[in-house]
This record gives C-alpha cells, sequence and structure tokens, in this order.
C-alpha cells in the first residue's frame, strides 16, 4: 500500500463529483477523515484551478499543524484523460506545481500521466469497470484501482461488485476502491469483506450542505431510491446512472431514451452545459433521508461501520 493510503482514518473515499464538488467539501471530508476529491474540471476558468489548489492545501496544511494528533486525510483530484480534455496539460502542471497526493484518471488509461504524477510523489488510482481494463492501467503504471461496478452513479460499469473484485483480486494485491451504491457503514464494511480496501463513496456526498448542487439536486435526492436511477449513455456518449426525475424535467422520457454515439464523448467546455439539468446519481440513496453537513453524513458512516463490525464479530 502506498503511504499516502495506508494508515487512512477511514477505509472511504469521496469520489470526485462533477460540477458539484468543490474546495469546501474537499476540506471537509479531508478534516472528517475521508479522502476528498474533485475534478480538476469543476475549476472554471482554468485558472480557478490554481486557486482552488491553493486553499485546500494551505487549509488542510494549518489544521494539520493544529490537529497533529489527528491530521485531515490527504486530497486527490481528478483528471479526464480522454482526447476531449483539451486542458489536461495545464490542468496536470498545476497538480505538479501542488504536488497533489492523489490523482484520479478516468476515461483513457496513460503512461506519460501516471509517470508525471510519480515525478512529484504522487499516486494514480484508475477508475475502471472490468476487469480488462484494469489490467490495462496497471500495466500503463497505475497504482491502484477503482473498481466502478453496477449502481455506481454517474458513469458506471455493469458488472457485479462481487465478480468485479474478484476477478481483479486473482492478479493484483494493488489498493482497490469499490464504487457502486454505497452509501452506508455497513456497505463499507462489505467492501472491505468482498476485497477492497476502501469504499467509494459519491452520490451520499452530493446531498451535503458543502456539496454545489442545486437544492432541487439535493431534494430529489433525500426523496429517491433505485427505483428512480436511469441507466443511460445519452448525455455523454458513456453510459451512466441518473435521476428519472432530472430527465422528465428536461422534457424528455427517461424510459424512452435514445442510445447516443460513443464517439460523441464530450468532457471539455461544453461538458458542464450539457450536464447542467441532467443529474447522475448512484443506486444507494435510499438511506439518504435529509440534507446535512458532510461531517455529520461522515460521522453516521463511522457509526455504521462500527456497528456493522460488532456484528459481524458476535455473530
Amino acid at each position: 500500500m502506498p503511504p499516502v493510503l495506508a494508515n487512512l482514518p477511514l477505509p472511504i473515499i469521496g469520489s470526485p463529483l462533477f460540477i458539484i464538488s468543490n474546495p469546501r467539501l474537499v476540506i471537509e471530508q479531508c478534516k472528517a477523515g475521508v479522502v476528498g476529491s474533485m475534478p480538476a474540471l469543476n475549476a472554471r476558468p482554468a485558472s480557478q484551478l490554481d486557486e482552488w489548489l491553493a486553499e485546500i492545501t494551505e487549509t488542510l496544511a494549518a489544521y494539520n499543524r493544529a490537529h497533529p494528533d489527528k491530521p485531515a486525510a490527504p486530497f486527490a483530484i481528478n483528471q479526464i484523460v480522454h482526447k476531449s480534455n483539451d486542458r489536461l496539460q495545464h490542468d496536470m502542471e498545476l497538480c505538479a506545481k501542488y504536488k497533489v497526493p492523489i490523482v484520479i484518471t478516468s476515461l483513457g488509461a496513460r503512461t506519460d500521466v501516471n509517470d508525471a504524477v510519480h515525478g512529484w510523489g504522487g499516486v494514480v488510482l484508475h477508475d475502471i469497470i472490468n476487469n480488462s481494463f484494469a489490467k490495462k492501467a496497471i500495466e500503463k503504471g497505475a497504482d491502484g484501482l477503482i473498481a466502478v461496478a453496477a449502481g455506481a452513479g454517474g458513469h458506471a460499469g455493469v458488472k457485479s461488485p462481487f465478480a468485479l473484485v474478484q476477478e481483479i483480486r486473482e492478479w493484483f494485491d494493488g489498493p482497490i476502491a469499490l464504487s457502486g451504491a454505497i452509501a452506508s457503514g455497513g456497505a463499507v464494511l462489505a467492501a472491505r469483506a468482498m476485497g477492497a480496501d476502501f469504499a467509494y463513496i459519491g452520490s451520499a456526498f452530493i446531498a451535503t450542505e458543502e456539496a454545489r448542487a442545486s437544492d432541487g439536486y439535493k431534494q430529489m435526492i433525500v426523496e429517491s431510491s433505485s427505483d428512480d436511477i436511469i441507466y443511460s449513455n445519452l448525455f455523454t456518449g458513456v453510459h451512466g446512472n441518473y435521476l428519472k426525475g432530472s430527465i422528465r424535467a428536461a422534457g424528455l422520457d427517461p424510459e424512452k431514451l435514445p442510445e447516443s454515439d460513443p464517439s460523441a464523448m464530450n468532457f471539455g467546455g461544453d461538458a458542464k452545459k450539457a450536464w447542467k439539468d441532467i443529474w447522475g446519481c448512484g443506486q444507494g440513496i435510499g438511506i439518504v433521508k435529509e440534507v446535512v453537513p458532510a461531517r455529520v453524513l461522515i460521522a453516521r458512516l463511522v457509526r455504521e461501520y462500527e456497528a456493522a463490525r460488532k456484528a459481524l464479530a458476535l455473530s
């Protein structure tokens, strides 16, 4: 296990939420013991990323000086390495400037990106949806994997988490984070029991006070369950899970969505506009009952995790 990922206060990584994650949420996640993360592309204009990285690094450094006995978890920046991202070089240079401890790469594994991160001492976690992609990511130099299983919010795979983690663990003994409908402490323990090192949680953090999501988005999550999620590739060219209510509000029938051409994938300048009113979300939100501060959500996860551990030990 790379040192930056060893001995974390909690076995949880907050997933980077497109448009929604911001320094405020990342900082609160890290202070509460969770690896906080955000997509580099959330900073717009591109120059804002410099300001955000300065805010995160300086705030967490000050927190650690004030709490040497209980330091914050490290933070991560997500880089979309698909060819449509024309900001990648710019954003990677800023990650190097601030020596970002963890970089999460998505939509393509690239040796040059991995080498650059290793050059400043960082760690690369690459998200994958199947065993074949997992092997390619490690071959190209990723340090760990994020197994995006069925039920995850946003861009998600269709594999059962049991099958996906099992197949990866046959050949890989490095760090694995599991994503897919994890929103409770019991689910965090289950992820670890099946062989993952970390739970990768996203949708539950949308319904927090710090998240940069509209009140309507947050409330829809509180009021929805797994029955309210639809899987489609219409909006970005990549299959993902979305809230049916947001699709209806956009004037579309979620049960009759056309297929998109995967070659039309776009994560550049127009992506934010394209995603604005179509809300990504995973299947685990049934347990999310109210909008709370991130630290309150994390405290619930901790209580449930410890309770599940104790119950398992007594059984």
